[in-house]
């Protein structure tokens, strides 16, 4: 197939980075003046050395692969109102599938699942080209009753939208305040925006009811959530409405089975994939959250002036987030995402790949060739229906290349990552939209993907992935890894506290971590100003980097490895939405805990780190000089430990969910005392 002709809808600007690629090259030459120094010193043998080594030969290895992945960065601009000129009818816009995806209506609750479809819905898009599937995981009677409210509030929630050129469209955000005072707001604005405000409290006080009375459709209450047959609705069907009309609007909820492994999230856009096949078919998909909701009601006029702009056989979609788009572009990170279909697809539709259903094939073997379609009219919506509770039961994927070839990847925790590796890995490209204002407001599964069958360097030696993009991803998949040398390197002043020793070259040498520490953190400091970000923003990331190292990168590893060995497998786990005011209007300023043992390694670092640098000062201040012992550069190293890990030492003050909970510090308590009881040992 020939490619098509660019469309000029974008435009791609090479970033000047002269400065930061000094920077980069002046740490990585300090870094490796700082192994040479280890490597000719008279310590070299000595164990402590010898780990500091490791640990510091593994983050210059990082930082490499950090340079690899910023070395080329480029821009992308693009034009939505050119997609309006003579030459581009607005007629000739394909179509769009939008999935949305919620597994439990306890932790997501169905106003937040709600607030995300409104916002969809509302869109500024034909809304005949246009069509919404949520998936229910949670089989649950009140987010189908939800949508059922939603798809009524939208009718008059759309064309208020499109009226008014509203810019957040999700209600629960737009009616937080009041309209702002201004000459140019007209008595009819504000007539209706009371009237539409209170259609919303009604809206909110319906679902609430539908939520606390629990089970009211048959279907639902005849069945478990683990064990059902798919039931699939069409809430509300767009036949030719006008530019303010609502978009379709489908609920899934594809079968369970106890005897059938539902593949989690993976599983559930796969289903989508096959159920939007068989009705809409349209040849672009978006996928977000059921708690992200759209900030740009251009998005998707956005996202047509790259898809449309790029040559058919090399543009895959968009993945969100900065990142590699010198390279083959950035990560796919599971949400707020474009794709292609037939870069979903990826094989010609014969069975045993897509299945048994004939529709389907017929239905790929379309996208596959190219047809570009701009209409989403439903011929048969009674056949299409049918269709879609065949491809969305649990045998469908059974002798098939569902999850493995085609589709979302199976096998992974993080199954966006794995599946973005895959589409790179057949030649596809990826590129990232970042308009203004932004479109939009994991570790044991990327190491498990390095591990894995779907590997990128086995994905760079047998198929098309790039050789830099390769080593961006390891970037991404040794996340989890990263926990053992950063833990390690954070245990060495207590260690050298304990053993009366230093773990730092001393002299002349010992300016080169000095040099480090300081340039990077102005080096990190200038990349958040850069982009727009305070310094409140920086350290927080900075110290959530360390905490993380500890928790959730630690127990990463940790799944990883009994994994490998056979002793458990990764799980899928929700995490709990909240459906109250808008994140940026409720800021607490604290942790919060439980008694997960996620927080024990932390805190006993938080508490090793303390002692040292308590120990350490009296010790050089008042104590009687022995010629050894920890230096300036480990007490520097300790008071930076004490200040990422400020959280959990306050936490030990605190009370209720902002305070650590008691079994927590005795845990940690215990560790860190078996902890000074090895180092004293090792240096007797």
């Amino acid at each position: 197939m020939a490619a098509s002709k660019p469309l000029h809808f974008r435009e791609t600007m090479p970033v000047k980075n002269t400065l930061w690629r000094a920077a980069d090259l002046l740490i990585l030459s300090l870094l490796t003046a700082l192994l040479c120094c280890r490597l000719i010193s008279t310590r070299r043998r000595e164990a402590l050395w010898i780990v500091a080594f490791l640990c510091e030969a593994w983050f210059t290895f990082v930082w490499l692969l950090h340079i690899n992945s910023k070395w080329n960065p480029v821009r992308q601009i693009t034009y939505p109102e050119r997609l309006s000129k003579r030459e581009f009818q607005v007629e000739d816009l394909p179509a769009v599938d939008m999935f949305l995806t919620t597994a439990n209506p306890e932790l997501e609750p169905p106003m937040i699942t709600v607030n995300t479809v409104l916002s969809l819905l509302a869109v500024d898009y034909p809304p005949h080209k246009l069509a919404c599937y949520v998936s229910d995981d949670g089989f649950s009677a009140a987010t189908y009753r939800a949508m059922v409210e939603a798809s009524e509030f939208a009718r008059s929630w759309v064309p208020f939208c499109k009226k008014y050129a509203v810019q957040v469209r999700a209600p629960l955000h737009y009616f937080f305040g009041e309209p702002e005072p201004s000459p140019s707001i007209s008595p009819d604005f504000l007539h209706d925006w009371e009237a539409m405000k209170r259609m919303y409290r009604e809206l909110e006080r319906r679902v609430e009811e539908a939520h606390l009375r629990g089970d009211t459709e048959p279907i639902f209450s005849q069945f478990d959530r683990e064990n059902h047959p798919s039931v699939i609705k069409a809430i509300w069907e767009n036949k030719g409405d006008p530019a303010d009309g609502v978009p379709h609007l489908f609920y899934v909820a594809r079968e369970k089975n106890p005897n059938h492994h539902h593949h989690f999230k993976g599983g559930a856009m796969n289903v989508l994939t096959r159920v939007s096949g068989v009705i809409t078919n349209a040849p672009f998909m978006v996928n977000v959250d059921c708690d992200m909701f759209v900030n740009n009601p251009a998005v998707i006029l956005h996202a047509m002036c790259l898809l449309l702009g790029f040559d058919m056989d090399k543009m895959s979609g968009f993945f969100l987030g900065r990142g590699m788009e010198g390279l083959q572009g950035p990560f796919y990170y599971g949400t707020g995402c474009f794709h292609r279909r037939n870069a979903i697809y990826g094989e010609a539709p014969d069975d045993p790949p897509f299945g048994r259903s004939r529709r389907l094939q017929s239905s790929a073997a379309d996208i596959i060739s190219g047809l570009r379609k701009t209409s989403l009219a439903i011929d048969d919506l009674a056949a299409s229906m049918h269709a879609a509770v065949d491809v969305s039961s649990c045998s469908y994927e059974l002798h098939s290349l569902w999850g493995d070839e085609v589709g979302w990847a199976y096998g992974s925790a993080t199954e966006d990552i794995q599946t973005g590796l895959r589409i790179h890995a057949k030649g596809w490209r990826s590129v990232t939209l970042n308009p203004q204002p932004p479109i939009k407001r994991w570790a044991t599964g990327v190491l498990e993907n390095l591990v894995g069958q779907h590997s990128p360097l086995l994905a760079a030696v047998n198929g098309k992935l790039g050789r830099r993009q390769c080593l961006a991803y390891l970037l991404l998949n040794l996340w989890a890894a990263r926990s053992l040398p950063e833990l390690c390197y954070a245990l060495l002043t207590p260690f050298s506290v304990v053993a009366n020793t230093s773990f730092l070259p001393a002299g002349l040498a010992g300016v080169v971590p000095a040099a480090i520490f300081a340039i990077y953190n102005v080096y990190t400091v200038a990349e958040y100003l850069a982009v727009g970000e305070s310094l409140r923003s920086w350290w927080n990331n900075q110290r959530m980097r360390r905490i993380t190292a500890a928790t959730a990168y630690l127990f990463g590893l940790l799944s990883v490895v009994a994994k490998l060995v056979g002793l458990s497998e990764a799980a899928f786990e929700i995490t709990k939405k909240e459906v109250n005011a808008p994140a940026a209007a409720v800021n607490t300023g604290g942790f919060t805990f439980d008694a997960s043992p996620l927080f024990v390694p932390a805190t006993a670092v938080a508490l090793l780190n303390s002692a040292a640098l308590a120990a350490g000062t009296w010790r050089m201040l008042w104590a009687a000089p022995d010629g050894g012992g920890p230096g300036l550069g480990e007490l520097a190293c300790a008071t930076w430990a004490v200040l990422s890990y400020s959280p959990f030492i306050v936490g030990l003050f605190r009370r209720a969910q902002y305070g650590l909970p008691r079994p927590t510090v005795v845990k940690a308590s215990v560790l860190s005392f078996l902890f000074v009881l090895l180092s004293k040992l090792a240096s007797s």
